[in-house]
Formats: C-alpha cells, structure tokens, sequence
C-alpha cells in the first residue's frame, strides 16, 4: 500500500499562484499514471490533473492553460503548479494514482486550497 501526503495549500487572492505536492511511499509510484483530484464543499470529488509515468500530462478543462501537473520520480513526488486562481479553485485537493477510471490507494489528508480577496 501507498500512502499520500499533499501539502502546499493556502489562502491565496484571486489571481495567484500555488504548488501543490503529494509525497508518495514506496517503490510503486513511478510505475503508475498519477492524478490530482479536487473536492469543493457539496460537490463530488473530480480530477484535475494526470501524468502518465513517462511524463505525459492530461488536464480536466478547468486546469487547461492555468495548471501544470509534473513528476520527479526520483523524488516519488507528483507537482501541480496552479496560477491565475479562481474562487471556484477552492476545494481540499488530493493525489493518487490512476487506474483506469478508478484509483490505486487510499486518499490522504488532501490539502486546502482557498481562494479568497
């Protein structure tokens, strides 16, 4: 098993920047695609962002041209780089990897991100 830990969330005005990272365990990291997922208050939780193993991003339409999913797999850690903020980026935040429609592991503590003037 896996285990996740996000980290690099905050209070931000609209119109900044934040990155995120996810620290991953063990050795498996590096075989798998991994996400990055939101979860806004009432909402269900959604993903944001992927990177295939070799380094290939994906981007759900609200992360296009604002967001930037990276890997260091020497590391075991997945990045997610989130400039121009909007209000409706306010969510807890978490990684994992992907398996087809689904995940891998279980979810971490996910890290708060607010944007907020």
């Amino acid at each position: 098993q896996v285990q996740l830990v996000e980290s690099g969330g905050g209070l931000v005005q609209p119109g900044g920047s934040l990155r995120l990272s996810c620290a991953a365990s063990g050795s498996l990291f590096r075989r798998y695609t991994m996400g990055w997922y939101r979860q806004a208050p009432g909402k269900q939780r959604e993903a944001v962002a992927f990177i295939s193993s070799g380094g290939t991003p994906n981007y759900a339409e609200p992360a296009k041209g604002r967001f930037t999913i990276s890997r260091d797999n020497a590391k075991n850690t997945v990045y997610l780089q989130m400039n121009s903020l909007k209000s409706e980026d306010t969510a807890v935040y978490f990684c994992n990897g992907m398996r087809g429609s689904g995940t891998l592991w279980s979810w971490g503590q996910g890290t708060q991100v607010t944007v907020s003037s």
